[in-house]
């Protein structure tokens, strides 16, 4: 298994398919994260705007072989180990760089409540951010896995399903992630840090059942199904 992460790792970093992502998770950054705002609401955006980021990751990975190769690989290693090797790099990709955004989102902002006013514990606040990040990523992951090939074979109806199965995980009441971001978001109004232990373990678990269901269908289907 190591020797396929590291091949997968090596296969996304040549690429540079990773830059779309990593550019868009800046802009994300830039435009709703300003130095010297509320600690938690920045950490809240920080942790929402990786899960699209965390998906498209994995849809780049699993796409990322050639039919040839990725037949190849999955003849030495069985199917379901390749495509598992692919989503994990995806996602250790996306928690390497939720990590640094978030460590970077402490240091610039404000450890106050929104109303600038009641003070927050600073490193309490960066490991409920962690893990709400950890939380977002795990989820991206699981939408990525869903939405990309061999569960959706087709580019055109992969990615309508990823951008619309992204913003439901992050909008509708009862999602890890909503109930992640939104701990922290209403923990800053009243200067409370909330720790989204319960969101985490869900979106674990999610994203553990989604990557299973996957790699049970690549085993059975043509390797060669959908373009890049």
């Amino acid at each position: 298994m190591t020797a396929l992460l590291r091949y997968q790792t090596a296969l996304l970093l040549r690429s540079q398919r990773w830059l779309p992502p990593f550019l868009l998770y800046a802009v994300f950054l830039g435009v709703g994260v300003q130095g010297g705002q509320p600690l938690l609401d920045s950490l809240g955006y920080t942790a929402a705007f990786l899960l699209p980021v965390a998906a498209w990751l994995v849809r780049i990975c699993v796409t990322n072989e050639p039919p040839a190769a990725r037949t190849v690989v999955a003849a030495a290693v069985g199917p379901g180990r390749a495509h598992l090797a692919c989503v994990l790099v995806a996602l250790t990709t996306a928690v390497v760089l939720g990590t640094t955004a978030t460590a970077m989102v402490t240091f610039i902002s404000d450890p106050v409540g929104s109303d600038h006013d009641k003070r927050v514990p600073v490193l309490e606040a960066a490991g409920a951010g962690l893990l709400a990040t950890l939380t977002c990523a795990l989820l991206g992951a699981a939408v990525g896995a869903l939405t990309a090939w061999p569960v959706l074979r087709s580019p055109g109806r992969a990615v309508p399903a990823l951008l619309l199965a992204a913003l439901l995980a992050l909008v509708v009441t009862g999602s890890p992630a909503q109930a992640a971001v939104s701990g922290l978001v209403s923990g800053s109004q009243s200067a409370t840090v909330h720790v989204p232990l319960l969101p985490l373990a869900a979106a674990a678990l999610l994203s553990a059942v989604a990557t299973a269901v996957a790699c049970a269908l690549t085993s059975r289907r043509s390797p060669g199904g959908e373009s890049p």
